[in-house]
């Protein structure tokens, strides 16, 4: 069988998937201005660090790329709006999957999503022309993809609701062999040692992913802590035939950008790595751990409000996102229940504690109290919440 590192079978190539599919579903959205739709042009519109040089992300990319077991793989550069259909169905995504749900995922229309992973890069490349004349051929395909993803999410310091992944594929025709899910373990061993160094202590994990099996995980220790930062397995033969692929096996990965910086640096905030301010760029370094720049006093207000039983928490911390931007460091559940006497059968009463901080100066307890009584405005026309 061919190995990955026969080089001359494979060639580094970057493609670039048309943009008209994209750009005929968001014509709609973008003519409207709603909440929703400004909040998803604003997403769209923020910087893809991965692609942006002096990011500590960009770095990462570089690095993995640089590695001579992926270094010959093709790039491919994907859509950020999806159909539903290629995100879910074509890989095995069952009909429950909490991320089929609006609560978790961002609709663009019925049938459009913003991408959520960047697997969804399996079936763009598998069906470029090119790539059918090197299946048709049997030869094997090495791709990577990387940039921004978006899954409605909390709020708290290392989370975010748009962030960055980076995947990758290889795959060899099954008359060559089927290839072993060590070289798969290899590969990531590679790419861990390659962004936290050669003394970096790792282990694997058994793991369960929609569209490999099987399937596995791979865990760093980070000051006695063992803390998950990729992901893989070998590609399921019924996703890979969803996309017209029959034939062929290998391994496939995916990894969150921002959770291998953040543990590298030892950020203690995500919003970081968003930062203008120099005195925290210059700091992000790969490995150079984070010293902080100074740690402004942070505002903690309380709101608790009742409202219909349909209410999703994750959109809730869209309107905080949209109210507060980076001043919400977090948003913390202190309380929900029921009473069907007090607020009703179909309501229901939830209470949030926000922290509110800046990175660069003390907020004053008046600008505070203004952005929070504007959430509490906001909250009540968005959710027809009764605020208490």
């Amino acid at each position: 069988m061919g190995s990955l590192y026969d080089k001359t079978r494979l060639e580094s190539k970057e493609y670039k998937i048309s943009l008209d599919a994209q750009e005929k579903a968001l014509q709609p959205l973008l003519a409207r201005n709603d909440a929703y739709a400004e909040r998803v042009k604003r997403y769209l519109a923020m910087p893809d660090l991965p692609r942006t040089p002096g990011s500590p992300l960009f770095d990462i990319v570089a690095r993995v790329r640089s590695l001579p077991i992926i270094e010959n793989f093709d790039n491919v550069i994907v859509p950020e709006v999806v159909p539903a259909n290629i995100t879910f169905d074509l890989f095995d995504f069952p009909p429950e999957h909490p991320a089929r749900s609006m609560s978790d995922t961002y609709y663009v229309d019925d049938k459009n999503v913003l991408r959520t992973h960047d697997t969804v890069m399996w079936y763009y490349y598998l069906n470029l022309p090119e790539i059918k004349e090197k299946i048709a051929a049997r030869k094997p395909l090495g791709v990577i993809c990387y940039g921004k993803v978006y899954r409605k999410d909390e709020i708290d310091r290392h989370h975010m609701n748009v962030f960055h992944q980076m995947d990758g594929l290889y795959l060899v025709p099954d008359s060559e062999g089927i290839l072993p899910i060590d070289e798969l373990k290899n590969v990531l061993t590679g790419i861990v040692q390659g962004v936290f160094g050669k003394d970096v202590k790792y282990r694997f994990l058994d793991d369960t992913f929609p569209y490999t099996d099987p399937s596995l995980q791979v865990e760093v220790d980070v000051n006695g802590q063992w803390l998950e930062i990729l992901g893989g397995g070998m590609a399921k033969k019924s996703s890979l035939r969803k996309m017209g692929l029959e034939g062929y096996n290998g391994w496939a990965f995916g990894f969150g950008l921002e959770r291998l910086a953040i543990i590298s640096m030892q950020l203690p905030d995500i919003r970081l790595l968003w930062s203008d301010d120099e005195r925290v760029k210059k700091q992000l370094h790969l490995g150079q751990k984070f010293v902080e720049v100074s740690k402004y006093p942070a505002i903690v207000r309380d709101i608790s409000f009742v409202v219909k039983k349909d209410f999703m928490p994750n959109v809730y911390f869209d309107l905080v996102r949209d109210v507060a931007g980076d001043l919400v460091e977090q948003v913390e559940l202190l309380d929900e229940y029921e009473n069907d006497e007090k607020f009703g059968v179909d309501k229901k009463s939830y209470a949030y504690r926000i922290t509110y901080r800046a990175g660069d100066r003390t907020l004053t307890n008046d600008e505070i109290d203004i952005l929070h009584k504007t959430l509490e405005k906001k909250t009540a026309e968005e959710f027809g919440a009764v605020v208490r």
